[in-house]
């Protein structure tokens, strides 16, 4: 049972949430609650809050630490974060005498560890991750890519000094591999993407590669769960909504989303689409536990933690109220994982095909029309020449990576084909790394292209 403190008659309450609208995997935890005014929804008026006034603040930040050191500093009372900065503030919070916060919910996740990335400027001569030995590597120190990272050299036996590790915050190092100032900039989602998308970056290295699900979710002073649990569960039933409105409505919501963050739709598709990197699931599993014990290993073998209590500062007793009050049930839920926000499936938009395989599907998403699946690399790649030569604009198109699954855009991806003329075409296949892709192609006996390339298999000449 839930207790909480009782309340003034006129009181004003002050929730403030740190947020991060440059951080796709915190949106349903934040941007989208207030954009769609779900905490207002969800706030209790009755009781002894019949007579409250509420007074809602929403901090936005680049990164996960500036959101700690203002929880720390009592201006925020919950704030949305990945896993490693969830790590460090409830590790700072314990190196006090007095303060303590919480882990309530989570947001989402990617079973594979996907959203961290590792990018370098588009025409780099780096494709692997041991091509950054010497060079200078940029992260925002503390966030989830900075664990990514010291993982990375962690499962490597590297020290620190492989590389020359700076600190910089999401933008900037946006603009350094833009301006071609660092080697590479290792960052959490969607930047990695964002800078592949805008021509400026070209993926090295995906968080799958860590082979550690990767996590975000809410963290809550405690002092403010015990004075008010009943808003602390408001918030977590926004949250339970926030993830299924965009679940059910990935087009109409990366649009938004669009309007409400500055980063591309196209860019959040990738996220939150058919396939896409994201599963949207606010209960705490219990491998979600395991793996955040995990990820504290990593960060205590590189000093940045001391000892942390996981166990001991996580509490779904808010998140099963939450539940319970949506109607929801939170057991059933807590036992499924996904590799996605939501499966690739469909019919094929040229032949009506059904789609069986989601690693050879694709879908293409032209300018003012609806995004169309395709079951084959084969009919996207006509869809896409037919767009070229009927002056229609494409916005994206996006295909999956031959041995992962993980969705790529088309235009990063390399190809293998087989064969010659239409065989050619129905064998290609897509990659996300190009060793992978000439390690099959040399194996299989086919040949690695570009996307203009394989655009071009099968048509006459």
């Amino acid at each position: 049972m839930l207790v909480s403190v009782s309340v003034t008659a006129e009181e004003t309450i002050r929730i403030g949430i740190g947020h991060q609208s440059l951080c796709t995997d915190t949106y349903s935890g934040g941007i989208t609650v207030k954009q769609l005014g779900l905490l207002e929804k969800h706030l209790p008026r009755a009781g002894k809050y019949a007579s409250v006034k509420y007074d809602i603040v929403w901090e936005d930040y680049t990164s996960g630490p500036p959101i700690t050191n203002q929880m720390l500093a009592g201006k925020l009372d919950i704030g949305v974060m990945g896993d490693y900065p969830l790590l460090v503030n409830i590790t700072r919070f314990q190196e006090t005498q007095s303060l303590r916060s919480v882990i309530v919910s989570m947001t989402g996740y990617n079973i594979n560890g996907s959203g961290n990335s590792i990018v370098v400027p588009a025409d780099a001569p780096i494709y692997k991750f041991d091509d950054l030995k010497g060079k200078k590597v940029s992260v925002p120190f503390g966030s989830a890519a900075h664990g990514m990272l010291l993982k990375a050299l962690v499962d490597r036996a590297l020290t620190l000094d492989f590389f020359t590790m700076i600190n910089q915050s999401p933008p900037v190092g946006a603009t350094s591999i833009q301006e071609k100032k660092i080697d590479a900039h290792a960052d959490f989602c969607p930047w990695g993407e964002l800078l592949e998308f805008k021509g400026f970056g070209r993926k090295i290295f995906d968080g799958s590669q860590a082979s550690v699900a990767y996590l975000h979710g809410p963290v809550v002073r405690k002092d403010f769960l015990e004075k008010h649990p009943e808003i602390v569960v408001a918030y977590l039933k926004a949250v339970v909504e926030a993830n299924e409105w965009i679940t059910k409505n990935p087009e109409e919501a990366t649009t938004k989303q669009e309007q409400w963050t500055s980063i591309p739709k196209e860019v959040l598709y990738l996220y939150f689409g058919r396939g896409g990197f994201l599963s949207l699931d606010a209960t705490i599993k219990p491998q979600w536990v395991e793996v955040l014990k995990y990820d504290a290993t990593v960060l205590q073998k590189m000093g940045i933690i001391k000892q942390v209590d996981v166990e001991g500062f996580i509490d779904d007793r808010f998140i099963r109220q939450a539940y319970r009050e949506l109607g929801r049930d939170y057991a059933k839920d807590q036992k499924v994982t996904a590799a996605g926000t939501s499966p690739m499936e469909g019919k094929d938009a040229t032949t009506g095909t059904p789609i069986k395989d989601p690693r050879a599907a694709a879908e293409l998403w032209l300018k003012g029309e609806p995004i169309k699946p395709y079951a084959s690399l084969a009919t996207v790649m006509a869809a896409l020449r037919d767009a070229d030569q009927t002056g229609r604009a494409v916005n994206a198109a996006y295909v999956f990576d031959h041995p992962t699954g993980l969705k790529l855009f088309a235009h990063r991806a390399f190809y293998v084909s087989g064969g010659s003329g239409k065989a050619a075409l129905a064998s290609l296949v897509a990659f996300a790394w190009k060793d992978e892709a000439e390690t099959f192609a040399t194996k299989n006996g086919g040949k690695v292209l570009s996307l203009e390339e394989a655009k071009k298999l099968g048509v006459a000449k």
